[in-house]
């Protein structure tokens, strides 16, 4: 008898048994013999049910396992768990009762949820559960990274755990090609280009898989862009003949659907987006002769469909006259409870935004060991209720990938290392997933 069929078993008669509690009244009353009456009826074997059960099982067994992100156990292996076509837990608990208690469970144990019975597996697989999180105002927040070129890895901030995704199937033009990434809703989308045509490569954190996503109305590269629930806007970057965009378009990831929106006043490149109170902003960049670095922003309302340009939004950063500004990295910008911050490569130093006075203030530095060239091979990222910074220094060869934060209040940041690991190269490219 195999152990996965010892811990089936045992786990059913647990979870019987755990809702059976002892009563002190040794008379049974009516709805009680029934229901023994019932139970013992179910104990009688038909043949052809019996021989169904068995084929189910069989089914069940070469269905395919939910994934569980491939934790590493530390001795580079695996551990996967049978799934069980029991629905003990709901048939007591109710379908109500459970799924209440699952939306406030960590997104941590829906991969060991999932693996106690179908029904918990479809539940979490067909996206039910994120969005019924999502309207209930549950959001827990992972950071998705790459340092390698089709290597992706998640981190969970609040288990202190690294994560390995699989591994990307695409062609060598896809690795060496200028690619961005973003997270929205349960998908994490990587946008480049194979040898022929631009594609977008998406990772569902409901299957653990990598598919096609759907192609933009307009492909581009170099784009800002950022996510808001399941929504998620692009605009400006590139065309595949290198013209320099003011368009801007909206992906949502329920439908898989982009929708064109109004272009916004200035075209630009190498730009970078954020939501802040409900409204889409776009910073920074390189104009359309390619030339001109941007100290102009812009800000989509979500309500009028408008764009309105606000002078002088984010100025030139320091340094950047000494270098071709297409050298720099785009601004290194995060919001955090509406609050806009950035990071300045060039003094080092993270500052705060003044919405009334449309004006930057310097609150703190970067972590000690966050380093970059021009402001590439960072991440500065909000997460939650964290600043992050993502990178670290050259050691022995390699880089240690370190991850700081910081919970912004009035003082100055105190950032404090929450975890380390060998990496095989700097960030390439870094998003939140917020689900």
């Amino acid at each position: 008898m195999s152990n996965s069929y010892k811990e089936e078993n045992q786990l059913n008669f647990e979870a019987d048994h755990l809702m059976d509690l002892p009563s002190n009244n040794h008379q049974l009353d009516v709805e009680e013999k029934q229901c023994m009456s019932k139970e013992l009826e179910k104990q009688v074997v038909d043949p052809k049910e019996e021989e169904k059960s068995k084929n189910e099982e069989e089914d069940m067994q070469n269905d395919v396992i939910f994934p569980v992100h491939s934790i590493d156990n530390g001795n580079g292996k695996r551990y996967d768990i049978m799934v069980s076509d029991s629905n003990l837990l709901s048939e007591h608990l109710g379908r109500d009762i459970s799924i209440h208690c699952l939306l406030r469970l960590s997104r941590s144990d829906y991969g060991s949820i999932a693996a106690i019975n179908k029904s918990f597996r479809s539940l979490i697989r067909s996206g039910e559960l994120y969005k019924l999180r999502r309207k209930a105002g549950i959001v827990e927040h992972w950071v998705y990274f790459s340092s390698e070129a089709l290597k992706w890895e998640a981190f969970d901030p609040n288990r202190n755990r690294w994560i390995h995704l699989p591994k990307m199937t695409c062609d060598a033009c896809f690795s060496l090609a200028d690619r961005e990434s973003l997270a929205v809703g349960t998908e994490l989308l990587v946008f480049g280009k194979e040898l022929m045509d631009p594609i977008i490569h998406k990772y569902s954190l409901l299957t653990n898989m990598w598919s096609v996503g759907n192609m933009m109305n307009t492909p581009r590269c170099l784009f800002g862009s950022a996510s808001l629930g399941e929504i998620a806007i692009l605009a400006g970057g590139c065309d595949p003949c290198g013209n320099i965009l003011s368009s801007a378009e909206l992906y949502n990831a329920d439908t898989g659907n982009w929708k064109t929106l109004p272009n916004m006043n200035k075209a630009r490149k190498m730009c970078s987006s954020v939501f802040m109170d409900g409204k889409f902003y776009v910073l920074g960049g390189i104009a359309a002769d390619k030339k001109t670095q941007l100290t102009c922003g812009e800000e989509f309302d979500m309500k009028t469909k408008k764009w309105c340009e606000i002078p002088n939004m984010f100025p030139v950063r320091t340094g950047v006259f000494e270098t071709p500004p297409s050298f720099g990295s785009p601004p290194l910008i995060a919001v955090v409870k509406n609050v806009l911050y950035a990071a300045d490569y060039g003094q080092q130093k993270v500052k705060k935004y003044d919405k009334d006075n449309n004006s930057w203030v310097i609150i703190g530095s970067f972590p000690e060991q966050a380093t970059s060239m021009n402001g590439w091979g960072l991440a500065f990222r909000a997460c939650g209720d964290h600043l992050l910074f993502l990178g670290g220094p050259v050691i022995h060869g390699g880089i240690m990938m370190e991850i700081n934060a910081w919970i912004p209040n009035e003082g100055e940041p105190q950032w404090n290392r929450l975890a380390g690991n060998q990496s095989g190269g700097f960030v390439h490219n870094c998003t939140v997933m917020g689900c």
